[in-house]
């Protein structure tokens, strides 16, 4: 009999394992902790002053003119909204298949998703040049006579599909740190610590009745969260995939945008495990490197389905004999934007294919670097279809070029500055490894056979 290598390694018991997982949340951090929020929140400042400077003296501060009407601000949107996908996959998705794997990785992927789609709803509404009407885009009785949202626009399907996402994975994502939470409230030595742990930990007493409850809930959202993983990114690829323009109005954008998505939000779950092994020595027997592995083959599954996508926009592009298609896609891959196409290609198709061997999937700085190189590449790929459809449609004489200012690199860096400040934030405060799903898989093998080793 094969066995298995143990979930989690090091001679851990119930004890140890509570021990090492709420001991980030009883200690004072150390000073490399202190760095990194530095870090993010000078980035946040940038964010802050941009976007007021932005929403003071209008669009026009960023790159967008015409004929590019779309620029940073919905590139960076669906960039974090595909980040934000890896969490509600890992957690819902590999929990419905039961992946015992997944149990160690599964709470800062869902707080990444839940921290990436907040960072993505700004963007949009910024982008909107009036973000205090921005409660117009939501359609609700209201005294505005016949101004009603248009429903058969896709950016307010985005509203729909955006919001029910950011509510279900808050929700998923509160409701399965309940019982940790409870353990850090009746662990607490300090009055208020005790009572701020007590409300957020709803009453929970660990009685039989109280589990039977929880794990119907939690199987019910991760019911609910599944086809969410695949309708938010199909919905997302619908404002370009409804539109009558070259480049933009194919139908294999809804299953590409989603490969793209789980490929991107897995990159950036490994940057992050990456980073928090190492400020955490002791979750290295937690996040071990067969859960890296894992997801490194995950990245290159999807890293391989994106680059057929690319193919096969090009055959479509040739096959369809509509020259407009043709023209977009030969200007995209070696028009004035060409750059962007290939740093795209490397970095997506290219760069990841060092993980056909297993030492580069096993090897923590080579897959921290993949992962970098995939979001930049990431970022490109939603740069690419949304600019390079735009700057040159169907008239050579309404032809222009779009140019980023300081104010879009402003946005878009600062964007990671609130990101980082959210999840550091988290780190320090919540458990970042659910604990009451870590215990029952103590001693179980990869393939959750029941026999790997203590």
């Amino acid at each position: 009999m094969i066995r298995r290598a143990p979930l989690i390694l090091g001679s851990k018991t119930y004890e140890t394992i509570t021990k090492d997982i709420v001991s980030l949340v009883e200690s004072f951090p150390g000073p490399s902790y202190y760095m990194g929020i530095a870090g993010a929140q000078f980035l946040l400042l940038i964010f802050l002053f941009a976007q007021g400077m932005i929403v003071w003296f209008g669009m026009g501060m960023m790159g967008v003119n015409h004929p590019v009407g779309w620029g940073t601000d919905i590139i960076t949107f669906v960039f974090w909204i595909g980040i934000g996908h890896a969490g509600t996959l890992i957690s819902a998705v590999l929990f419905l298949f039961r992946q015992k794997w997944r149990t160690s990785i599964a709470r800062t992927a869902e707080a990444m998703t839940v921290f990436a789609v907040m960072t993505a709803g700004l963007f949009p509404i910024l982008h909107t040049g009036r973000p205090w009407l921005a409660y117009w885009l939501l359609p609700y009785p209201n005294q505005r006579g016949p101004l009603w949202v248009n429903f058969r626009s896709p950016l307010v399907w985005d509203v729909f599909a955006v919001s029910t996402y950011a509510t279900v994975s808050m929700v998923f994502w509160y409701i399965g740190m309940v019982p940790d939470l409870a353990t850090i409230r009746d662990r607490a030595k300090n009055k208020w610590r005790k009572r701020i742990y007590g409300a957020l930990s709803l009453g929970w007493r660990g009685t039989a009745r109280n589990w039977n409850h929880y794990e119907m809930v939690y199987m019910l959202l991760a019911g609910l969260s599944t086809p969410l993983v695949l309708s938010v990114h199909s919905i997302v690829s619908f404002d370009f995939a409804v539109a009558t323009l070259p480049g933009w109005h194919t139908t294999i954008f809804p299953p590409y945008f989603v490969a793209g998505a789980i490929f991107s939000g897995f990159a950036m779950v490994v940057t992050l495990m990456a980073i928090v092994r190492e400020l955490v020595p002791v979750f290295k027997d937690y996040i071990t490197i067969d859960h890296m592995e894992n997801m490194n083959k995950i990245i290159m599954a999807t890293g391989l389905m994106v680059g057929y996508a690319y193919g096969s926009e090009f055959f479509i592009a040739w096959y369809s004999g509509v020259e407009y298609e043709t023209f977009i896609f030969m200007n995209r891959a070696f028009g004035p934007y060409g750059w962007s196409y290939w740093i795209m290609v490397t970095c997506n198709v290219i760069i990841p294919q060092i993980f056909w061997f297993k030492a580069a999937r096993r090897n923590i700085p080579i897959m921290f670097v993949v992962s970098i190189f995939v979001n930049i590449g990431m970022w490109f790929e939603r740069f690419v279809i949304t600019i390079t459809s735009l700057h040159r449609d169907f008239l050579p004489s309404s032809w222009g070029m779009w140019i980023p200012t300081l104010y879009d690199f402003g946005a878009l860096f600062g964007s990671f500055g609130l990101f980082f400040t959210l999840f550091l934030l988290y780190i320090r405060l919540l458990p970042a490894i659910s604990i009451a799903e870590v215990k029952p898989v103590l001693g179980v093998g990869r393939e959750g056979d029941g026999h790997g080793h203590h």
